[in-house]
């Protein structure tokens, strides 16, 4: 039984080899579940009382003699290996190349960010609405002519369903489901039944704000848009002119003084300095009563805009339809702004 350990002993001594799969036979054939040591383990039981710490200390030799022999070999492997490859560890790794974040996401991130600093948060819908939503509580009951300022896509299987044609129809959804106050931001995928060219599309963004509390006055709606032009823009004055939308009175357009520095500006201001970049207004109270909000406590202020026309003017895209190409190198100009 000792002269067995003895003879394992030089065996262990004399092997070498370089090769992963002989190193792990040989590994498997002294430490594995059926390993020459598992059977030394197993015959101690055998061993005469006055031998078991003599047998004992012969199988943890053997045990230490395995393990290092099998941590050299493994050393040399990696060394040899090392030398025989053309992998320079050395050499800087290639860089992988990010992706790039659509231009309309910059944005819209951007704007998202500017309102929660003033308390805004974001709040989101569906896409495919009813009727009620899209049309009948923003204050356009059947046949009122609002509705043909807007071209819908209706769900031809359902006449009452359609493609939303603005986010207003999330303001409605969360006024129904939510106390005032609140300010909240819908931004979102909106559709219109229009022909695609350089100017327009079937299919684009916009952000809705809302804000409902006690005391809101207009004065606070131009000052919200002031500070929004400022942070955006870096341009803080602002004309409001009247104008019409059937959820909101009073209602206004709202332009920023762009200014005339550029050939640029001259432009896409008309020679006037002022550029158009969104719709506003107070809530209509028959709006506030739709959802069963008392108009009598409170009031409160609605905004939207397009966000590809935001794009268009930070970026000078001359052409909408840009958007939705999906050309790579459109993208890749946007890279350095995940």
């Amino acid at each position: 039984m000792f002269e067995n350990i003895k003879n394992y002993l030089q065996e262990v001594e004399q092997f070498t080899s370089i090769k992963s799969d002989e190193i792990e036979l040989f590994r498997i054939k002294y430490l594995g579940k059926k390993g020459i040591l598992n059977d030394l383990f197993t015959q101690f039981k055998e061993v005469p009382n006055e031998q078991k710490k003599e047998y004992g200390q012969q199988i943890n030799k053997l045990k230490q003699a395995v393990t290092e022999k099998i941590e050299s070999l493994k050393e040399t492997f990696s060394v040899e290996n090392d030398k025989n490859s053309d992998l320079d560890l050395t050499r800087p790794g290639v860089p992988y190349s990010l992706g790039s974040r659509h231009p309309i996401h910059i944005i819209r991130n951007k704007i998202i960010d500017i309102f929660k600093k003033i308390g805004f948060s974001v709040a989101d819908g569906p896409e495919i609405e009813d009727d009620w939503h899209n049309f009948t509580a923003l204050n356009m009951p059947e046949y009122h002519p609002a509705r043909d300022m807007q071209d819908t896509f209706f769900i031809e299987l359902n006449p009452d369903r359609v493609l939303r044609t603005h986010t207003s129809s999330v303001q409605i959804q969360y006024m129904e489901q939510n106390n005032p106050p609140f300010r909240i931001l819908s931004p979102g995928r909106v559709y219109r039944n229009e022909d695609i060219s350089a100017r327009s599309h079937c299919m684009f963004h916009q952000i809705e704000g809302l804000y409902i509390d006690s005391n809101v006055s207009f004065a606070d709606l131009k000052h919200t848009l002031q500070y929004f032009t400022t942070e955006l823009f870096g341009k803080s004055e602002i004309r409001m002119r009247p104008s019409y939308f059937p959820f909101t009175e009073p209602s206004a357009e709202v332009d920023v003084y762009w200014g005339l520095e550029t050939e640029t500006d001259y432009r896409i201001t008309k020679g006037t300095g002022w550029l158009e970049i969104l719709g506003c207004g107070m809530v209509d109270p028959n709006v506030l009563k739709n959802v069963n909000i008392d108009p009598d406590k409170y009031s409160g202020f609605a905004f939207g805009m397009g966000i590809e026309r935001i794009v268009m003017l930070m970026y000078q895209f001359g052409d909408i339809r840009m958007f939705t190409e999906n050309d790579i190198r459109m993208l890749q100009q946007f890279s350095q702004e995940i």
